[in-house]
C-alpha cells in the first residue's frame, strides 16, 4: 500500500502538559485517512489532525453504523524502542466489529501498516515513564448521505492517536462498582460483542448518574435478570474464588477484551485453574460471606488491570477483600505490562516493533 504523506508544518508537541497527560485530552501531529468507494479502499493518506469534512446526512450521525478499536504504543525504557501491543487482535475484532454492522472491513495488513506509519511518524509523540503511552484510536464509519435506513455505500476509516496516562489513579486501595439493575448496556441478539459507538452511548446516562453518586463504574449485570456480572464499565471483570479463576463467558453480550485474552494465557501459564462462565451477584455475595472470595479486578486496554474495592449492590456495599501488593491483581498488572514496554521477552509473537 502506497501512503500519501503530508507532513504536518509545525509541531504541536510542546503543548504536552507536564505531568499530566490526562486520557485523550490531546492529540499528535498526524492522523490516517482512508475512503471505501467502488467495492474498495482508496487514497490512503496521513496527514495534519484536524477537522474533518462530513456530509449532514452521513448514515454513522443518523444510525449509527460506526465501530472503532483502540490499542496502545509504548516505549521501551531500556532500549527506547515502540512496539505495538497485540495489534493483530485489534484487527480481527475490528473485522468482526464490521461484519457485524454490514461495513466492508480492513485487511489486517492494512490496518497493522497503517498505524505503523502514523506511530513512526508521529514517533517523538509516544511518551516515556511506566504508566504513559501513546493511545491508537481506529474509527470506521458509514459516510454515504442518505436517511435511508440501509448499509452505507462509501465508509471512511481514519486513525488518530493521543499521549495518555493510565485511565485510573492506582495509588488508592481500587474502583467502586454500582451494580446496575434498571439500565441494560447489551441483550442477547445485540451488538454487545461488538465496539460499536451505540454500545457506548447507551452508558451515558447511567455512568453520569452513578458519577453523580460517588462510584467510579458501573458494574453491568445481564439484559435479561440483571443477576449476572457481565462488564465492569468499559473492561471484562474477574474473581478469585478460592483456587479459580472466574470470569464471564463471551456468550455475545460482552466485548472480547484483548487484555482479558492476555490475562487469561498468562493466568493458565501460571497454573491457575480458569472458569469462563455466567457468574451472579448472589455467587459473588455468599463467596464474600463465606471467605471465598479473594479478590476481583478488571481488565482492559485503557486500565490495563485495576482492583476492585467495592461493590454497591440493591443498596447494601459489598466490601471486598484488600488486594495488597503481593495480590494477583498486582501480579498480572507487572507481568502485562513488562510485555507490553518490552521489559521482559515476550515468547508469544504479541509485540510488533516500530521502526
Amino acid at each position: 500500500m502506497h501512503i500519501d504523506i503530508q507532513q504536518a508544518s509545525v509541531s504541536r508537541i510542546k503543548e504536552i502538559p507536564d505531568g499530566d497527560l490526562g486520557f485523550g485530552r490531546i492529540f499528535s501531529d498526524h492522523m490516517f485517512s482512508m475512503d471505501w468507494s467502488g467495492d474498495t479502499w482508496i487514497e490512503p493518506r496521513i496527514h495534519p489532525y484536524g477537522p474533518i469534512e462530513i456530509i449532514p446526512s452521513a448514515l454513522a450521525l443518523h444510525y449509527g453504523q460506526s465501530v472503532f478499536e483502540g490499542l496502545k504504543a509504548y516505549r521501551g525504557p531500556t532500549d527506547d524502542r515502540i512496539r505495538l501491543f497485540r495489534p493483530h487482535s485489534n484487527a480481527q475484532r475490528l473485522k468482526a466489529s464490521c461484519e457485524r454492522l454490514c461495513i466492508p472491513c480492513v485487511s489486517p495488513d492494512i490496518f497493522l501498516e497503517a498505524i505503523r506509519e502514523l506511530v513512526s511518524i508521529d514517533c517523538a509523540w509516544v511518551p516515556h515513564g511506566p504508566d504513559c503511552s501513546l493511545y491508537i484510536r481506529p474509527l470506521l464509519f458509514g459516510s454515504e448521505g442518505t436517511l435511508a435506513v440501509r448499509a452505507a455505500s462509501t465508509y471512511r476509516f481514519l486513525i488518530i492517536t493521543a499521549p495518555v496516562q493510565e485511565y485510573f489513579n492506582r495509588q488508592g486501595q481500587g474502583i467502586y462498582l454500582k451494580a446496575e439493575h434498571r439500565f441494560t448496556r447489551a441483550s442477547p441478539g445485540g451488538t454487545g460483542g461488538a465496539k460499536t459507538a451505540g454500545n457506548y452511548a447507551a452508558t451515558l446516562q447511567p455512568m453520569s448518574d452513578s458519577a453523580g453518586a460517588g462510584f467510579d463504574q458501573i458494574l453491568w449485570l445481564d439484559g435479561v435478570e440483571h443477576r449476572y456480572v457481565e462488564e465492569a464499565g468499559q473492561m471484562n471483570i474477574f474473581f478469585h474464588l478460592g483456587d479459580t479463576i472466574v470470569t464471564p463467558d463471551l456468550s455475545g453480550t460482552i466485548l472480547p477484551g484483548i487484555t482479558r485474552d492476555t490475562a487469561l494465557t498468562i493466568l493458565r501459564e501460571w497454573g491457575y485453574k480458569i472458569e469462563e462462565r455466567r457468574i451472579s451477584m448472589d455467587e459473588v455475595i455468599t463467596a464474600s460471606k463465606t471467605g471465598n472470595l479473594r479478590e476481583a479486578f478488571g481488565a482492559g486496554t485503557a486500565a490495563v488491570v485495576v482492583p476492585i474495592d467495592r461493590i454497591h449492590y440493591l443498596g447494601q456495599d459489598l466490601q471486598l477483600p484488600q488486594a495488597g501488593n503481593h495480590s494477583l491483581c498486582q501480579q498480572l498488572y507487572q507481568a502485562i505490562t513488562e510485555l507490553q514496554f518490552g521489559v521482559t521477552q515476550d515468547n508469544h509473537g504479541w509485540s510488533v516493533l516500530v521502526d
